[in-house]
């Protein structure tokens, strides 16, 4: 026999201390369990007032909560915690459901021995999680977006952050996969751990062998009396995560494949291996697997980091996220540049719409920031990104692009140009005037006077 959802009530049977009331403190339901722990008779408890069957009860206090919340009882029944949430019918709040997580005192002690041996544990990792606070500053909350292609990326990352292969993340630029590879580390079990980031293009080849495996003292002229820590050493029970794998030095590739093969690396000048326990996570913008048959990366090595491989969607692929993502740059640049921008002009929004943001995310956090520094108040007008034209030039030319010299674009463009001529005379060169009468929003109007060679 299936449990099936009709037995609701079963389920309420099978759970400590459970008691439901209604608006006037009566009591509507009361299990077994419930009736045998404070030893009365369930059936004649039910229609009676909840302070009648227990003396003690926090229930009725509990009837004026919006939320749930946690009560403690010492009553004759013994020390024990409680939940109380408030029970809603067609959006009118009707009763509230009571259910015990300890009851008794010897579960209570031992409850209590418990979770102090967790918080023991927990706070023996505190000093080293507030040292690499800035190191793991994402998680998978920061992925912002409702679109197929946003909520496969999450199951992904959640996918991948159970396991320890090595994990290569692709896409474009601008995103976002340095906020993926966080976002994994996050939900791992390494999380109490480093996350260790270095950017294979932004060192040059004779520092990255020493940045990555570290040196022994004397190792090289200029080298530390002391010594150095790599990145792998510096990431060791956590994350390392390279970023733009592809620039890595081709000479320097057969090293890094052992350190990931072998787990352990060898110092620059040192004479003994190291080992370590860590999880490498890569990214690119660019196509591996080109670059193997150029001969620019080696085909073992990207064998190795290509075990779970994660792909960020282009910004032009989720065109319905943009609004999402908008709105919490919005909120971010507030904070940072203390502005009060709540509002987004819908003329401003169709734009974001039109336009196929090549630089992915990282263009639209740009363009939005530049255009807020022109902001006053708390909305942002189309009028903010005109900095330079830049903006509208680009989706000026690519319209540009699709047209042809036809005869009949010819003629659709004469007579669209009499119009506008027309009816700005008639609107004083008022722009937001004309835009309404020809029904359009007025970033079109603009786009479409400087592909006439409208002057205005």
């Amino acid at each position: 026999m299936k449990l099936a959802y009709d037995d609701y009530k079963l389920y309420l049977d099978y759970v400590y201390g459970a008691m439901v009331i209604d608006m006037e403190g009566n009591v509507v339901y009361m299990n077994e369990q419930c009736a045998s722990y404070l030893r009365v008779d369930k059936d004649a408890s039910i229609g009676r007032h909840a302070s009648d069957v227990f003396p003690s009860t926090k229930m009725i206090e509990g009837l004026s909560c919006e939320k749930p919340r946690i009560v403690y009882y010492n009553s004759y029944a013994g020390l024990g915690i409680s939940i109380q949430a408030p029970m809603f019918k067609d959006g009118n709040k009707v009763g509230l459901i009571e259910y015990d997580v300890i009851q008794g005192s010897e579960f209570l002690y031992d409850f209590a021995d418990k979770y102090r041996l967790f918080l023991d544990g927990e706070f023996k990792f505190l000093p080293h999680q507030i040292t690499h606070l800035g190191d793991n500053k994402y998680t998978i909350n920061n992925i912002v977006g409702n679109s197929p292609g946003i909520r496969r990326l999450r199951e992904q990352i959640a996918q991948a952050a159970h396991g320890s292969s090595t994990v290569l993340i692709t896409g474009e630029t601008g995103t976002g996969k340095e906020l993926v590879a966080h976002a994994i580390h996050n939900l791992s079990s390494r999380r109490k751990h480093p996350f260790v980031r270095i950017n294979a293009a932004s060192l040059p080849d004779s520092l990255i062998e020493s940045e990555l495996f570290g040196y022994e003292p004397g190792a090289f002229t200029g080298a530390t009396k002391e010594g150095k820590q790599g990145k792998f050493e510096q990431a060791n029970k956590g994350t390392l995560f390279l970023d733009e794998i592809n620039q890595m030095p081709v000479a320097l590739q057969p090293k890094l494949l052992r350190a990931i093969q072998e787990k352990e690396i060898d110092r620059l000048g040192g004479t003994k291996s190291i080992p370590l326990d860590i999880r490498i996570i890569t990214a690119t913008n660019r196509d591996l697997n080109r670059l193997i048959k150029e001969g620019k990366f080696r085909e073992d090595l990207f064998y190795r980091l290509n075990v779970v491989e994660i792909r960020t969607p282009s910004l032009r692929d989720v065109p319905g996220d943009i609004p999402l993502l908008t709105d919490s740059i919005l909120r971010e640049l507030n904070l940072v540049m203390g502005k009060k921008v709540t509002k987004v002009d819908p003329a401003v929004r169709e734009m974001f719409q039109s336009y196929d943001w090549p630089g992915n995310v990282r263009e639209l956090q740009n363009v939005i920031e530049r255009a807020m520094n022109y902001v006053e108040g708390d909305t942002l007008l189309p009028e903010f990104f005109e900095f330079k034209q830049v903006f509208f030039d680009k989706m000026v030319n690519r319209e540009s692009l699709l047209e042809s010299d036809s005869p009949i674009e010819i003629v659709k463009n004469a007579a669209e140009r009499s119009l506008i001529r027309k009816v700005l005379v008639e609107c004083g060169n008022n722009k937001s005037q004309a835009a309404r009468m020809l029904k359009i929003s007025r970033p079109l109007l603009y786009k479409k006077m400087r592909r006439l060679e409208i002057e205005g």
